[in-house]
């Protein structure tokens, strides 16, 4: 017996998963990047050499804000207090940690305007990297139809009209990681 073709709703919903999953590194990256305010989001990036292995440093203690331009991080673990601080001081975040016991204090200095067109700059990366991925889902998706038609599994038709649908899925999907980059400009942009 064979298999049914896959309705536009089976590959709408599989783009959509896809095009969902580049949109959520997408918030990730935006919220590593360092604002006017502090979030334990912005050291998650960072990997502490501990115990001749990297792991991640939420895997090392627990990363707290206690006041607005202060971070925290409570290390688990008292000998590796001094490997959180250097894996903070080298990610290249312009951090200056410094220990108090086995807490690691992190204050996050004022952002200069070299720093905030830099960080614009990175957003804006980020967000063309975003692009390029759900454009890559797309362009699975309309090979997908191809195929469907040259095997005979839906008409010509049929193809047109689910290559519209595919590209409508596109253009929402380029329309909230615009979104977000305006949303992330805003907030790197204000003092």
């Amino acid at each position: 017996m064979a298999k049914a073709p896959p309705t536009l709703e089976q590959i709408t919903g599989d783009l959509s998963r896809r095009m969902d999953g580049a949109l959520d590194t997408l918030r990730k990256e935006f919220a590593g990047l360092r604002t006017g305010r502090a979030s334990p989001a912005l050291l998650d990036p960072i990997k502490v050499e501990i115990y001749g292995t990297e792991m991640p440093i939420t895997q090392v203690g627990t990363i707290g804000v206690p006041e607005p331009r202060m971070l925290t991080v409570q290390v688990w673990d008292r000998t590796a207090v001094s490997s959180v601080e250097k894996a903070i001081r080298d990610a290249g975040l312009g951090l200056n940690p410094a220990s108090d016991g086995q807490t690691v204090r992190v204050p996050l200095p004022p952002l200069t305007t070299e720093r905030r067109i830099e960080l614009a700059k990175l957003a804006g990366k980020y967000a063309e990297a975003a692009r390029v991925a759900i454009r890559a889902v797309r362009r699975d998706g309309m090979e997908t139809l191809k195929r469907l038609e040259k095997d005979h599994e839906i008409g010509q038709d049929v193809h047109r009209d689910w290559a519209e649908e595919v590209q409508k899925l596109t253009d929402a999907y380029i329309r909230k990681v615009d979104e977000a980059l305006a949303a992330k400009d805003a907030d790197i942009k204000q003092p």
